[in-house]
C-alpha cells in the first residue's frame, strides 16, 4: 500500500504544475469523479489515519467509506499501473508559472501545509492585549484542512463578533503563518499571526507573535498564545464559542497567566507614523518611549 503514498504525492505535484484533473483522469484511464474523490477525499484520509498510527488496510477502508464511487478491490488491482501512468505523465513548460516563483512556492506551500496540520488542527481560544482597555482579549481561533485539502483554511471570530476566514502556512515543523484580510473587500488590511511550533505531536498551546493595523491603520505587534479546547473541525462547534474583551479584575487564575504572558510593558509595540521634520535615529529613541 506504499504505493497508494506516491500516487497521492504524484498527482499532488503535477496538480501544483498547472495539469487539470481532466487531463489527468484522460490519461490514467480514470473517470474524473473518480480522481477527484481518491485525491480530495480518499488518499488525503488515508494518509492521515496512517500517521496518527492506525494500520495501514484499516485506514484505507475507512478512507473509502467516506466515499461511493471508488472501489477498493478495483484500486488495488490496478495501482501498478495507475502509478506508472501518473509517472509517465509529466507537465508541460505551459503549465508551470515561471513569471513569479514567490506565488508559486507559496501555492507549492499551501498544498503541502494542507498534508501537514492534522497535528494542529482544531478549535483554539487565543489570548492578547486589548488595545481598547486594560483587558485580555478572548478571540476564537478553528484550524482545519480546507474542504478540497488544498490549503489550511483559519477561521477567526473577534472580540466585537466579526468573523474572518484565512489561510495557514507551515514551515518545517517548526513555524506557522496565519493570514487574514481584516477588512470587507475590496480594501486590503492583512492580519498576520506568527505561531512557533513545539517539537512533540498534538500540542495544547501555541505560542507568538500577531501583525495588525490599528484604527488609524499604525502597525502593531503584541504576543499572542493559542489555546487548544477541541480537537474538532466542526464550524458549528467553533460557532457557540464567542470572542470577548475580559477586564482585569474578572480573570480566572488560568486567564491571569496569560495575561501576564501578553499584556505586559513591551508586550506592544506601535510604529508611529508622523515622524519628526529631520526624520533621523531621534524618531527611533522617541518612538521607543510611547
Amino acid at each position: 500500500m506504499d504505493e497508494l503514498f506516491e500516487i497521492y504525492k504524484q498527482i499532488e505535484y503535477l496538480r501544483n504544475r498547472g495539469v487539470k484533473m481532466k487531463e489527468i483522469a484522460d490519461y490514467t484511464n480514470l473517470a474524473p469523479s473518480v480522481l477527484s474523490s481518491l485525491y480530495s477525499n480518499v488518499l488525503p484520509t488515508f494518509a492521515n489515519t496512517v500517521r496518527k498510527g492506525t494500520p495501514k488496510e484499516e485506514a484505507l477502508d475507512y478512507a473509502l467509506s467516506q466515499v461511493n464511487n471508488v472501489s477498493k478491490k478495483k484500486l488495488m488491482g490496478n495501482i501498478q499501473e495507475l502509478k506508472t501512468r501518473l509517472f509517465e505523465l509529466e507537465p508541460s513548460l505551459n503549465h508551470s508559472n515561471k513569471e513569479n516563483q514567490f506565488i508559486e512556492m507559496l501555492n507549492e506551500e499551501m498544498q503541502h501545509s494542507a498534508q501537514e496540520i492534522y497535528n494542529y488542527s482544531g478549535i483554539y481560544m487565543s489570548y492578547s492585549l486589548s488595545s481598547s482597555t486594560d483587558s485580555l482579549k478572548a478571540e476564537p481561533y478553528l484550524i482545519a484542512s480546507s474542504e478540497g485539502n488544498d490549503y489550511v483554511q483559519v477561521t477567526h471570530m473577534s472580540a466585537y463578533h466579526s468573523t474572518h476566514r484565512g489561510i495557514g502556512l507551515l514551515n518545517n515543523h517548526q513555524n506557522a503563518y496565519i493570514m487574514f484580510n481584516e477588512r470587507e473587500t475590496p480594501q486590503l488590511a492583512l492580519f498576520t499571526i506568527y505561531l512557533q511550533l513545539p517539537m512533540f505531536d498534538y500540542p495544547q498551546m501555541l505560542k507568538g507573535l500577531y501583525l495588525c493595523l490599528d484604527y488609524n491603520r499604525n502597525p502593531i505587534a503584541r504576543r499572542i498564545v493559542f489555546v487548544k479546547i477541541s480537537d474538532s473541525t466542526c464550524m458549528d462547534d467553533f460557532l457557540e464559542l464567542k470572542g470577548e474583551l475580559i477586564p482585569k479584575d474578572k480573570l480566572t487564575a488560568e486567564q491571569e497567566i496569560y495575561y501576564n504572558y501578553t499584556c505586559q510593558e513591551g508586550d506592544y509595540i506601535k510604529t508611529c507614523t508622523v515622524p519628526s521634520p529631520q526624520l533621523n535615529e531621534n524618531d527611533l529613541i522617541k518612538e521607543k518611549k510611547i
